[in-house]
């Protein structure tokens, strides 16, 4: 599970997914990664020169039944979660910032580019869904992981509400508009707030 949801921010190389998993070893990633691409999970892809690399995603398969599983595992641990003590890390200042609260219900068809501190997550969204990115984001997202985690469970509104004023949006301005209602990331984004609205 820690592959496919270091793989929904985006293609990944090898060296970047042992980076991301230091507690794992090499041969035990190679045979995880080897196991996904078999159960139709992940993709393999060679990159042509100059870049000539192999990278891993998520195949179609995967964006329709693993980032389902991510919001539904990260929303159980929301009540055991305390903002002073939560890991901040790109990883999860993405996956809490933006991923936990997006609305399925949004019709959207757009490409995203999220920088969270020294690390770039890449998707889109189409039809209700999360998928691969596509050519040039329309929205990038700049942000702190410190800002975007504060943005969902710190206490107090005005908390919350201060560290979204940091968070920055580039894009044409309907686009904008539309991701931030699509991930809850105007007025108040905590996540107290889209609790309510979602049961």
């Amino acid at each position: 599970m820690l592959i496919l949801r270091e793989l929904i921010g985006g293609a990944r190389r090898y060296a970047d997914l042992r980076a991301a998993l230091p507690g794992i070893a090499t041969n035990l990633l190679a045979d995880r990664l080897r196991e996904l691409e078999d159960a139709g999970l992940v993709d393999r892809t060679e990159l042509p020169p100059p870049i000539a690399r192999t990278v891993y995603t998520l195949s179609a398969t995967g964006w329709r039944k693993v980032p389902p599983v991510v919001q539904a595992i990260a929303t159980f641990g929301l009540d055991l979660v305390d903002p002073d003590e939560t890991a901040i890390t790109p990883l999860n200042g993405f996956l809490a910032g933006v991923l936990l609260a997006f609305d399925c219900s949004t019709r959207l068809s757009a490409s995203y580019r999220v920088n969270v501190d020294d690390r770039r997550f890449e998707f889109a969204v189409h039809d209700g869904g999360l998928t691969a990115a596509q050519g040039s984001p329309d929205v990038t997202v700049t942000a702190t992981a410190a800002d975007l985690i504060a943005a969902r469970l710190a206490p107090a509104a005005a908390e919350r509400k201060a560290a979204l004023r940091r968070v920055r949006f580039d894009g044409d301005a309907v686009a904008v508009k539309e991701m931030r209602v699509a991930f809850r990331l105007s007025a108040d984004p905590g996540l107290d707030a889209w609790a309510v609205r979602s049961n």
